[in-house]
């Protein structure tokens, strides 16, 4: 009965060439899944471009149910910028009801082989927000806001697990935790530590920011090699607005400035001065190793 009610839905919309893949994602079936709060979520993919993501909400019987319409151009977005995970684990683990042309077994191979492009810029998007949280999390630390300076050093950590995930290829999924414990135990048992510490908070946060250290260190060749990637190492000189401009960093232009940085600081990028016209002001290049 409750099939037949929830076919009503989209039945008529499958018959709609725009339409490429309906799936049903029950939480009664599916326990881990985000479904924010819903026992059913319906979603739709399409190739409209004027519907990047449209909701309705409906009750059949006891039960709520969300149907999510979202195009193929914003679910490729969403993959590739990683936040709505909730998204990834729908598309695996989705009952599919509806598939034009195999468009969704496509989609499904590829999360699975996850393409090398993918996963470039995946890591660079991970890396600079790891760089963004522990910048923010070392000064407020250095202030004496010592929760702030927790919150944004966990998330540090939460980002450094992504990036650990995406490097070995695989997706990260709601339970991006479990992944990590097999993936790269030594960031699973930091996570670990920190949790079950009894150390001052202090002294956790102190923790944290070297260990965020040593793998910025570490992750920065394979966090920057999407951006590096798009720049020529051949003595060019860039303004910054030069690399704000590039469109393929436009997922993670918010936090560029503090890349370029954070490249320069590695050696990896040099920087040169311009006079300007007006006296004791340089305007600044940059120009890549």
């Amino acid at each position: 009965m409750m099939d037949m009610l929830l076919r009503q839905l989209y039945q008529d919309r499958a018959s709609d060439e725009n339409t490429l893949a309906i799936l049903i994602i029950e939480k009664e079936l599916l326990p881990l899944s985000i479904t924010d709060g819903f026992n059913v979520v319906i979603l739709l993919i399409n190739s409209d471009k004027n519907i990047s993501w449209e909701i309705k909400h409906y009750k059949i019987g006891e039960k709520r149910v969300a149907f999510h319409s979202l195009s193929q151009a914003m679910m490729h977005q969403t993959l590739i910028v990683g936040n709505h995970r909730r998204l990834v684990d729908w598309l695996v683990n989705g009952k599919i009801v509806f598939d034009r042309n195999e468009y969704l077994k496509d989609v499904k191979e590829r999360i699975e082989s996850f393409p090398p492009g993918d996963r470039s810029k995946k890591m660079t998007i991970q890396f600079t927000k790891m760089l963004r949280r522990f910048e923010e999390g070392k000064t407020l630390f250095q202030n004496g806001h010592y929760f702030d300076a927790f919150s944004n050093m966990m998330h540090a950590l939460h980002h450094l697990a992504r990036l650990s995930v995406i490097q070995h290829g695989y997706y990260p999924e709601v339970t991006v935790w479990e992944q990590v414990k097999h993936i790269e135990p030594p960031t699973y048992k930091l996570y670990q530590e920190l949790l079950k510490s009894e150390e001052t908070l202090e002294k956790r946060i102190e923790l944290l920011i070297l260990a965020t250290e040593l793998a910025i260190h570490s992750k920065t060749i394979i966090g920057s090699q999407h951006f590096l990637s798009l720049v020529e190492a051949n003595g060019d000189l860039y303004l910054i607005a030069d690399l704000m401009a590039i469109s393929e960093t436009e997922d993670y232009r918010v936090d560029l400035e503090l890349l370029v940085r954070h490249l320069v600081e590695k050696g990896a990028v040099t920087c040169y001065k311009e006079e300007t016209k007006a006296e004791g002001i340089m305007k600044t290049y940059y120009q890549f190793n």
